[in-house]
């Protein structure tokens, strides 16, 4: 009996077991969903290494920053308005000789860095613009105020109205080393919200050409158009600077991408927000490095530091007795290594204050008092006689 029941059962998986089967294969839709063998596998997410927390934390304040200018349409001829002529050819009057509404769009990336609104981008960013609009990582568009800009970092600030705002904060003053991952966020080539990945080249670059006032963060993260104003942050999700350069010969990135440090961004944001502009000191000289081949064609002491070429009539290194041919050593008692270290020093020193340069005049030391001076803008230095 128990026998029997066996070949039965044997027999019944049988014909089971080959229904399946033929159903796999000739007609795979017909086999019940619970019997369905998966296409793919998952694998589980523990242990991934990544950067989706900085991201997640970082993205939502960086915003796209889309400019456009109003031009000026050629002078318009009375012939092309004699409406017997327009009737016949107005449409290729407007596309010869423009119209009242043209206009030019640009676009770039900007950082949301408080929540009353506040953003900061690059100066050439928003330059010369007539309207400019900010488009958040959540898909809200609202107009933006240009509040300020100062393009001798090529820095500006905007500020828009809106609530619930997305915030970065600045990571803390000497945290970055180089060799430190760094991701770069932005909108490069206008194709939406972008990460990139790469490590601090160098800390301190200067001498590049960009700006006036230089103290790069360099990367290798890349940084293509677009990217301009975006942020660099830290795997910690904090913002480390602004992107502002490429090295390129293509137009793409070659892996030498720059971006103004932190401390520099918030000197320059917290002085557009309380005046409008950014103040720096001055003295009023032309200074040149003393070089190699100048040390020995002047029979000049020392090989480097810093000579006076020229100085500016009533500026206040003028006032303080300093002369044309005057190498300087020191200024407030921190030695004098090139004409960039000298030119943010005095930058950074408020209009007013006293310093004491020590110099070196005809083979001889002396030391010299000297009160810092206002910067005048970009465009407006005077020219020494």
């Amino acid at each position: 009996m128990l026998k029997k029941l066996w070949l039965t059962f044997a027999q019944a998986l049988a014909v089971l077991l080959a229904l399946y089967f033929i159903t796999e294969v000739l007609r795979p839709e017909w086999t019940p969903s619970w019997l369905q063998r998966p296409a793919f596998t998952t694998a589980p997410s523990e242990g991934v290494v990544g950067y989706r927390q900085a991201v997640d934390k970082a993205m939502p304040a960086v915003v796209n920053i889309f400019t456009s200018k109003n031009l000026t349409p050629l002078p318009k001829h009375p012939f092309f308005e004699d409406p017997e002529i327009r009737k016949f050819f107005g449409d290729e009057l407007e596309e010869q000789f423009g119209s009242d509404e043209e206009v030019t769009p640009s676009l770039g990336s900007g950082v949301i860095v408080n929540k009353e609104g506040l953003i900061v981008t690059n100066q050439h960013v928003v330059e010369a613009a007539d309207q400019i609009e900010v488009s958040l990582n959540d898909g809200r568009k609202v107009a933006a105020e240009l509040v300020g800009t100062d393009p001798e970092t090529d820095l500006a600030v905007l500020r828009i109205k809106l609530d619930n705002l997305p915030t970065l904060q600045f990571a803390e003053e000497g945290s970055v080393r180089v060799g430190d991952v760094v991701l770069a966020m932005g909108n490069p080539f206008g194709v939406g919200q972008t990460v990139t990945m790469g490590i601090v080249s160098a800390l301190g670059r200067n001498h590049v050409g960009i700006n006036t006032f230089e103290n790069f963060i360099q990367t290798d993260a890349a940084i293509n158009p677009g990217n301009s104003g975006g942020a660099l942050v830290d795997t910690a999700g904090n913002l480390l600077g602004i992107n502002t350069a490429i090295y390129s010969r293509t137009g793409g990135s070659l892996g030498i991408g720059f971006a103004i440090p932190a401390k520099t961004v918030q000197n320059v944001l917290n002085q557009i927000v309380r005046t409008g502009t950014v103040t720096r000191g001055y003295i009023g000289v032309e200074q040149q490095n003393i070089t190699e081949e100048l040390s020995k064609a002047f029979d000049l002491p020392q090989k480097d530091g810093v000579i006076i070429a020229g100085i500016v009539k009533d500026g206040p290194a003028d006032k303080a007795g300093l002369k044309v041919g005057d190498i300087l050593l020191s200024l407030d008692g921190q030695k004098i290594q090139d004409t960039t270290q000298m030119l943010n020093m005095i930058a950074g020193y408020a209009p007013g204050e006293k310093k004491m340069i020590r110099l070196l005049r005809e083979g001889k030391e002396q030391s010299v008092s000297i009160e810092i001076g206002v910067r005048p803008k970009p465009g407006d230095f005077l020219k020494k006689p």
